[in-house]
């Protein structure tokens, strides 16, 4: 007897095709529920790491002006916090690079960050509260969309209810 019983037990050992569906319809019915949330998660934590990159930046940018006296065009980008200026007199007072690393960084969907910064039509020169925008295009990847991610509104957007995440 003992033969014919260990012959049955090793015969029942994997999961029949019923016992399987349920698992499966469990474990999709699980991942309904739970998927939607862990998503919008992520989503939530690349915005704020964008903000805390944008917060880094920007602080970068304000020890470079301390050094330059101004801070670059939108022409020369973000690209004089890790690089001299060419013109020697510039570079004589760049104490750079600003950023550990010395490697600009990339928002978190791989772009490079967006700097803008000039002086207006009429204007000779910033006013002491201008202060550069520095964004991120987002997930879509595509300028002045409601994904952007930015430090302040663009151009032309209100202050409060602007299209792009403000940091």
């Amino acid at each position: 007897m003992r033969h014919r019983f260990s012959r049955h037990r090793s015969l029942r050992r994997g999961l029949t095709l019923l016992e399987l569906m349920i698992v499966l319809i469990i474990l999709v019915g699980l991942m309904a529920i739970v998927g939607p949330r862990l998503l919008g998660s992520q989503k939530k934590a690349d915005v704020r790491t964008t903000q805390a990159q944008i917060g880094n930046l920007g602080s970068a940018l304000k020890m470079y002006a301390v050094d330059m006296k101004v801070f670059p065009t939108t022409e020369e980008g973000l690209d004089l916090l890790i690089n001299a200026p060419e013109d020697e007199a510039l570079a004589r007072n760049w104490d750079g690079p600003y950023i550990e690393g010395g490697k600009l960084p990339l928002d978190p969907w791989g772009s490079s960050f967006q700097y803008e910064y000039g002086l207006g039509e009429g204007e000779e020169e910033q006013s002491a509260v201008d202060f550069p925008r520095i964004f991120s295009l987002g997930p879509d990847r595509q300028p002045g969309t409601s994904d952007d991610v930015g430090n302040q509104p663009a151009e032309g957007e209100e202050d409060s209810s602007s299209s792009s995440t403000e940091v």
